[in-house]
Parts: C-alpha cells; structure tokens; sequence
C-alpha cells in the first residue's frame, strides 16, 4: 500500500499515541493501587489522550525525527505525577510501578499480534499495517523504558531491587539522566540494544 508522508505519519503516530497513552495510565492505576492516589487526583486514569500529550515528547520530537529519517524514532507523554511518600512500600512498590508502563506496552503489542493472526487475510490492507505498527511501536516502547537509565522506567526497576545505599546512587543520577540518555542515543548505543531485543520479540509474535 502506496502512502505519502502525511499517510505513514498518521498511522505511526496514532499506534504511538495509544502506547504511550496507556503506557502512563498503566503506572498511575497501579500507584493508586499501592497506597498513592495522585495520579487519580489529578484527572490522569483516563484514555483520553489530550490529558497525556507533552507537546514536544509526543508531537514534535517523533514528527522531528520522522523529518530527518532517524533509524530510531521515539518520544513520551507527560508522566503521570506518583508522591512516593503516599506508598504503603514505597521502595518495593516503586519497583511494580515502574514495571506496569512496559507490561502495558507488551501486552498491546501481544493483543495486535493476535489480532493479526485471527484476523488473517479479512483485514484490510491498512488495518493490518495499523497493527503492525501497534505491536512494532510498543514492543520498542515497553523494551526502551527497561534500559537502567533514570528517567526510564527500568531504573525504578533497578532502585526496587537494588540494597539501599545502590539504590540512592542510581537516583542520585536522575539529575544526569536525560544528558546520559542522549549521548547512548546519539552514539547508537540505545540502536544497538535495543533493536535486536525488539526483532526477537517480533519474531516471536510472527510478526
């Protein structure tokens, strides 16, 4: 299916939406499970996406690197606000909450699989890419936010598992995270890991 730019952007970016869209919500439901109601407080368990979008990690950054032809598009929506104060355990259940945002993305990317595979030749040309894309965007997502990096999700993975004197180092560079992430980025470190990670786990959904 021929598609121009405008085309192959909407049927990146809605995918990308939805990813990171439940991706956010996913971390607030399980924070408010745990003891901290902040993220409901503040209107943020919904789907509606105008209450996630960031303007620059939603919009501008992905439309930006689409522009540029980067081999490796990401962004974000505005994380949902968690006061670790609220938390019954709040080191333990740092680590759940950091885990529910890739477990969401993982199981979107299963659900459009399946849809895929049930689905088969019924669905049409453009569905079937929207999928595609569904499942591909946040396998990269769920697989990106595991890296060790504050402020990705897989240092509050690290921070619950880790003694507490390692703990506090690894936020201690929550300061240094973004400038860090970007140099793996532009060295094509996060490429390099994270792309081999997200071709296996297509395979493995036959993709």
């Amino acid at each position: 299916m021929e598609l121009g730019f405008l085309g192959q952007f909407v049927l990146l970016f809605l995918p990308f939406l939805v990813a990171v869209v439940f991706h956010e919500v996913s971390h607030g439901v399980v924070a408010n499970f745990l003891g901290d109601p902040t993220a409901r407080l503040a209107g943020r368990l919904t789907l509606n996406p105008l209450k996630h979008i960031d303007p620059f990690g939603t919009i501008l950054l992905p439309l930006f690197l689409r522009l540029v032809h980067s081999p490796f598009v990401f962004g974000w929506a505005k994380p949902v606000p968690v006061n670790y104060s609220n938390l019954r355990h709040p080191k333990r259940d740092m680590f759940w909450i950091g885990a529910a945002g890739p477990a969401a993305n993982f199981l979107l990317a299963g659900a459009a699989a399946l849809l895929l595979k049930i689905g088969g030749p019924a669905i049409p040309s453009w569905a079937a890419l929207l999928l595609q894309y569904l499942a591909l965007i946040n396998l990269v997502l769920g697989i990106f936010n595991l890296l060790p990096v504050p402020p990705l999700d897989g240092s509050r993975l690290l921070v619950g598992l880790l003694p507490v004197p390692w703990a506090v180092r690894v936020l201690r560079l929550e300061r240094w995270g973004i400038l860090i992430l970007m140099g793996l980025l532009y060295f094509g470190v996060v490429e390099r890991l994270v792309w081999p990670a997200v071709v296996w786990c297509a395979k493995g959904l036959g993709l």
